[in-house]
């Protein structure tokens, strides 16, 4: 007995099941996780050591170097990338897909463990997963701390208030992962020194140190007095106003105390970065959410959480608490846009339904195959631990029409044959047994086209597997429904009718007229010839530019700003920083259009960001223009880049080209990236054009020289200058204090000249108690420098990054720079220089080649599948002839869309062509099928066809135009998102509308060539049994 059977037979329990089916499909709808992607697996691990007061050059030889060589060889690594910085380096490692990112963590743990000494003021290296930012997708929220006007103090002196307060209250909140507070640079215990009082009292700085170094506390153990155990201490670490007593000499039977000839006191450390936000000074906070967290749910939680502090302790002292980046507005739009479109699909397909049909209760009846479909893919989704993002309900917005497919051809047969005047209940066990077979041969192919994209493991791969699976669900639940639920339903529910005679004879005239077209062997040879050379010559004549990921663009304004080389904090805050301020502050206060909804600025040495919200989100571009025209202009030695930020930046989807040019020749590497600068700027006018680092080698050093046979005169040593000259600058770090919560550092610093001149004139106090000027020590000599040494695989690089116009591809603009830009700038490379290609450019290579390589293989799957079911390689090949044809509709659906808007071939669009083959095919499949029964029974070719062409006729453009019209709201309405699915609806909506010409015509035309062989009558049984056996 058949599942149909059993179902007709007991319809009580299909009533149960749909019952079931709803509860837990709303449950685990309820209970599904929302937010804006999948979760996104980047196997990348970041390592950090500082080291305070080196250059770039210090900290690549004694921290970066050592450390990429115990890295170097990790099992799995794909690409290691570092960078040396004023204060300390910065390493990541790119892994595999599929690496085992736990034992990797171990591995690389133990590899530093194995480092040699560093120096001992450097900070051990932090290791952390993910890159450092714990996904590209983990960041839930950004919050700034303002210091209202007002507020007595600095920002910065809140610091520890915010870290007790702030944090401990966002992390006890269940689905946040942790929250990292910028509270600018720690508490330091500074020993500040006045050289000339201490060249005057004769003290050698050497010995202040010596001496400062060695206050420590030292445990003696324990010992027993009478009865009792004594722990015996030595309290010898000074607290920091014990420090101003410490002994340095005597003289004279008077002491020296370090307070004569210095200042100590706990206060922060040198101010390195800045930030505002709405005008006020402002103290950054990222919230980072846990994995398999509900963003939405949790986002709820950390602004109920905020409120509370905003009212209470933040307002008692003056502060406030505002959002930043709130990654549920995007959200709540994007899902409201893809639900409405859904909602709207599902309205139009049941329209097309009713418009075919002209029957209330069949329309109704096909149309439940949606509801029970997609609650049933929610129970799915639950149990497989996925999401709702934007990606999974677009799969059930492009499923709605394809649910319906299975619901139609089963239905259509059951209302045809009750037209015919059959009995309801053996109408729709006759009609659901003849196309059995069909639906399954039509449901594995679908689903198998979609095995390629849920087998991909790289990003490109996660982010579009739920697409894949929300589709393949449904797909197959909807199979079971048109099996069981329709049939049952159908026997006891649907009226009596027959068809109107007009209505018959126009089907049977339209495919007679099919017919007629292929009627003679000359007519079958040009039409085949044409309908097969003609779709080639158009694909490859109007191809579309290739692209990665969609522009998914926030409606907000990112702009990266670069301040003059060596332009210290303060110099920033007045010339730059308060110029951009006054200039946003009008919109931000409404004076001026449009209202700004917030806006931030972040520095940090060298460099910074602004972030900018409009209220009006349509208004964006103008925010734009106004930022690159208005604000970042006219202010000396100061350059800002203005873009609309890109939801897909965070996985290498911010359509950026990156030039990783390499050499050990610093100068020739320099020039060489200076040259593909400024080509890349003629070249694409208006661009973005950016360095990384920057090339200018004019980062401001003062460069000590040391006489070595006057050094050894006066009895010192380099090593002995060489913290004298630490003393001077930035400090020399002493050790660590420690007041029973936070440990701080000690450093000892010289001040008292602001020149170099005067740094050459300060007086130097050698160990045989005689003073001289530094200058007679070393020679102080003004030059240039990096501010900062990158590092691909281990070689020096710099990477010149290109953001194309938004009306330029990737792979045009990569074209252009091969042929343009390359072969100028490899004239002027060093002999050891090379070039590398990465960013989004060397994603969208792998892209195409993992994509070719699923094209053809969804291609073989679907002839195997075919072979298999229809006992016949001749008809899986005459199928599988017709599919990939269909894909000029795609082609011209794109480049149509091009005419009004900018529209690649990205990488969902290419996903949308794999999709294309599988919705195709079963429009093939009932036409095959339907003919092959018709021999069986034995009908001679022509007519075996043609009957064929009757009968399914009506099904065919039900279940085509159902999906099409299902498509069509993602593909036509504007909305938050919509350019993610644009591409791939245009692909599909096309195709699928080209495809009943290949379906109609190409394929009739090639099952009318040769003969059919003469068979026996088969009975209803066997037929059933054996429905999709060949006898061509």
């Amino acid at each position: 007995m058949s599942i149909t059977e059993r179902a007709v037979n007991n319809p009580a329990a299909v009533a149960v099941a749909v019952a079931i089916i709803t509860l837990f499909g709303l449950f685990s709808l309820k209970g599904l996780p929302v937010q804006l992607f999948p979760d996104i697996d980047l196997p990348q691990i970041s390592v950090f050591a500082g080291w305070r007061a080196a250059s770039p050059k210090e900290v690549e030889s004694e921290i970066l170097g050592p450390m990429e060589e115990v890295l170097q060889g990790m099992p799995g690594m794909e690409q290691m990338s570092s960078n040396a910085f004023n204060g300390g380096a910065w390493i990541n490692m790119e892994f595999t897909l599929g690496t085992d990112m736990q034992a990797t963590l171990m591995e690389v743990i133990g590899r530093l463990n194995r480092l040699p000494s560093m120096p001992a003021d450097s900070d051990p290296p932090v290791v952390n997963m993910g890159g450092g930012g714990g996904g590209a997708n983990q960041a839930l929220s950004w919050f700034f701390v303002q210091l209202l006007p007002g507020t007595k103090g600095s920002i910065e002196e809140y610091g520890q208030y915010i870290t007790d307060t702030v944090k401990p209250k966002l992390e006890s909140i269940d689905g946040v992962a942790g929250v990292q507070i910028n509270a600018g640079a720690p508490e330091e215990l500074q020993i500040t020194i006045d050289p000339y009082r201490a060249a005057e009292y004769g003290i050698e700085l050497g010995s202040v140190a010596a001496r400062a170094s060695r206050s420590t506390d030292v445990s003696g153990g324990f010992v027993d007095v009478g009865r009792r155990q004594y722990t015996l201490r030595f309290e010898g670490r000074y607290d920091p106003m014990q420090f101003k007593d410490l002994i340095l000499e005597w003289r004279e039977g008077r002491p020296i105390r370090l307070g004569d000839i210095a200042d100590v006191q706990v206060a922060r450390g040198k101010k390195t970065q800045i930030a505002i936000q709405n005008g006020n000074p402002a103290m950054s906070l990222r919230v980072d959410r846990a994995n398999g967290a509900n963003v939405l749910g949790t986002l709820t939680l950390v602004k109920e959480a905020v409120a509370e502090l905003r009212e209470g302790p933040l307002a008692a002292v003056g502060l406030d608490i505002q959002q930043s980046f709130d990654a549920s507005v995007f959200i709540n739009r994007a899902v409201t846009m893809v639900t409405n479109n859904l909602m709207l699909g599902v309205l139009l397909a049941v329209g097309v339904l009713w418009l075919f049909l002209r029957d209330g209760r069949a329309t109704l009846l096909i149309a439940t195959a949606i509801p029970v479909s997609l609650l049933s893919t929610f129970i799915v989704l639950e149990l497989t631990g996925r999401s709702l993002n934007v990606i999974s309900l677009a799969g059930l917005a492009f499923a709605v029409g394809m649910v319906l497919d299975a619901a139609i051809v089963v239905s259509e047969n059951i209302v045809r044959l009750r037209e015919r005047g059959e009995v309801p209940s053996l109408a729709a066990l006759t009609g659901t047994s003849q196309v059995r077979g069909a639906l399954l041969a039509s449901t594995a192919t679908t689903v198998a086209i979609f095995l390629p994209v849920l087998f991909l493991q790289d990003v490109e791969g996660q982010l579009f597997a739920d697409l894949a699976l929300t589709i393949s669900i449904a797909v197959v639940i909807s199979l079971v429904v048109a099996l069981t639920i329709l049939p049952t339903v159908a026997g006891s529910w649907l009226k009596p009718k027959r068809l109107k005679k007009g209505e018959a004879q126009g089907w049977s005239k339209l495919a007679h007229s099919l017919m007629k077209v292929s009627a003679t062997g000359t007519r079958r040879v040009i039409l085949i010839a044409g309908l097969v050379s003609a779709p080639l010559l158009v694909t490859w004549l109007l191809f579309p530019q290739m692209d990665y990921l969609p522009p998914v663009k926030r409606d907000a304004v990112d702009a990266f700003l670069q301040f003059p080389p060596g332009s210290n904090v303060e110099t920033n805050e007045k010339e730059v920083i308060s110029k951009l301020v006054d200039r946003l502050q009008p919109y931000m206060d409404g004076v001026k259009e449009p209202a700004l909804k917030n806006y931030y600025i972040l520095t940090w040495p060298g460099g910074g960001t602004i972030g900018a919200r409009v209220l009006d989100q349509s208004r964006v571009g103008e925010l734009l223009e106004i930022v690159r025209n208005e604000v970042l202009v006219d202010i000396p030695d100061f350059q800002g880049f203005a873009m609309q930020g890109n939801l897909f930046g965070g996985f290498g989807g911010g359509r950026d080209i990156s030039m990783h040019i390499q050499s050990a020749d610093q100068a020739g590497l320099y020039a060489a990236a200076g040259e593909a600068q400024d080509k890349l700027r003629a070249t694409f006018e208006g661009a973005n054009v950016q360095t990384f680092p920057g090339i200018e080698l004019a980062e401001p050093e003062l460069r000590v020289i040391p006489d070595d046979s006057r050094i050894n005169e006066v009895g010192m040593d380099r090593r002995g200058v060489a913290s004298l000259v630490r003393t001077l600058g930035n400090g020399l770090w002493l050790g660590e204090y420690f007041n029973g919560e936070n440990r701080m550092d000690i450093i000892m610093r010289a001040e008292g000249w602001e020149t170099p001149e005067q740094l050459a004139t300060t007086p130097v106090v050698t160990p045989g108690g005689e003073v001289v000027p530094l200058s007679e020590l070393v020679t102080i000599e003004r030059a240039t420098g990096p501010g900062q040494i990158r590092r691909v695989n281990g070689r020096r690089t710099v990477s010149v990054n290109l953001s194309p116009p938004d009306n330029v591809s990737l792979e045009t603009a990569v074209a252009q720079i091969k042929a343009d830009v390359e072969p100028g700038l490899r004239a002027v490379l060093p002999a050891d220089g090379s070039i590398q290609y990465g960013g989004s450019a060397d994603s969208l290579r792998e892209a195409i080649e993992t994509m070719s390589r699923n094209f053809v293989m969804a291609l073989f799957i679907l002839f195997l599948l075919m072979a298999g079911l229809f006992r016949s390689p001749k008809d899986s090949a005459l199928v599988i002839m017709t599919i990939p044809l269909a894909g000029v509709g795609g082609i011209i659906a794109i480049r149509t869309l091009n005419l009004i808007t900018f529209q690649p071939m990205d990488l969902l669009t290419m996903i949308g062509f794999i999709i294309l083959l599988g919705l195709v095919v079963n429009n093939a499949i009932l036409l095959v099928d339907q003919t092959r029964q018709a021999e069986r029974q034995g009908m001679g070719r022509h007519e075996a066809v043609e009957n064929a062409l009757r009968i399914r006729l009506r099904p065919i453009f039900m279940s085509t135009l159902t999906s099409i019209f299902g498509m069509l709201p993602l593909l036509l309405l504007p909305g938050e998102g919509s350019v993610i699915y644009r591409g791939l609806a245009a692909s599909i909506v096309g195709g699928m509308a080209f495809s009943l010409v290949f379906t109609l015509l190409l394929l009739p035309c090639m099952l009318r060539l040769g003969k059919a062989k003469q068979v026996a009558t088969s009975t209803p049984e066997t037929a059933g049994r054996t429905a999709l056996e060949s006898v061509a």
